[in-house]
């Protein structure tokens, strides 16, 4: 008995003596000091924008994806970013978030200096003709091979040094006569010619396209990831999108057009879409976008 006393008592006093952390819990981040519990929340705050950042930018190269690939099945050229965008982000009190947008310009040989075609008010096909002497200068068969492609979307160039076929020639009957007169008398049900290739507006303005493509890429994401950011009901979610420094080494000054698209959305109308309450065409029609 008196060894079992003996066991019992060690049993006692080595209990007594374990460390006080074996027995009272950690504290959780609601008893934290608010000085810890804020920087804590900081530090999530800034972990969420920076992983939005990453896909803004994801989205600025989807939207030149989308461009590169119509360009290339016009024509047979590679189409680059003139560098990774660049995207910044901020949590602003009583405002919202906002995101600093830089897109790169588009790099490329013959299709992307279509936006100069047409500076002087030429029209696109003295503006194209400009561009074949060039190309046939250069003696590029890449380039040719390019421009053919071009014209098929925008038709053949105009001719004005043909050469009339001379009296006395013989027409497909063997009778004298003047190419131009057979022609007028050829019978209304000669097959026409080829119809050219349905015209991409993209060769119209590519810069214009390639904005129009990019901001559509940054609306989608905004609506599609941005539930992390936990954006308060009554305040924003905005980006501002700019061209990049870059845009002016790649055409003459007159001709660089930089802009700045604004685009921001209510953290109300974005809880709402992904409720479910709205659908996903009205909530980008309640997403205000501004051009300056």
């Amino acid at each position: 008995m008196s060894a079992r006393v003996a066991v019992l008592t060690c049993g006692l006093i080595v209990g007594a003596g374990a460390p006080g952390w074996a027995q009272a819990p950690a504290p959780t981040l609601a008893q934290a000091p608010p000085a810890a519990k804020a920087a804590v929340d900081q530090r999530q705050s800034r972990y969420q924008i920076s992983m939005m950042e990453r896909v803004l930018e994801g989205a600025v190269e989807h939207g030149a994806s989308i461009i590169r690939d119509r360009f290339q099945a016009i024509v047979p050229a590679t189409m680059l970013l003139a560098q990774n965008a660049q995207v910044r982000g901020f949590r602003l009190a009583g405002y919202g978030v906002f995101f600093d947008v830089q897109v790169p310009a588009m790099q490329g040989t013959l299709p992307w200096s279509i936006r100069t075609l047409d500076q002087n008010d030429l029209g696109l096909q003295s503006a194209l003709k400009s561009l074949k002497s060039y190309v046939d200068a250069a003696g590029d068969q890449n380039l040719q091979q390019a421009l053919q492609r071009v014209e098929l979307q925008v038709g053949p160039l105009a001719t004005t040094d043909a050469t009339p076929t001379p009296v006395g020639a013989r027409n497909a009957t063997g009778s004298p006569a003047m190419a131009a007169a057979a022609a007028a008398q050829a019978p209304a049900t000669q097959a026409p010619a080829a119809a050219p290739a349905d015209h991409d507006p993209i060769l119209d303005n590519p810069d214009e396209a390639y904005r129009t493509e990019i901001k559509q890429a940054l609306m989608d994401a905004m609506l599609d990831y941005s539930g992390p950011l936990s954006i308060p009901d009554d305040e924003w979610l905005t980006i501002a999108a700019r061209g990049g420094d870059e845009d002016a080494a790649l055409a003459p000054p007159d001709t660089v057009e930089k802009q700045t698209v604004i685009i921001r959305i209510h953290g109300g109308d974005l809880a709402a879409f992904r409720a479910g309450r709205i659908a996903r065409d009205e909530a980008l029609k309640r997403m205000e976008v501004r051009v300056f």
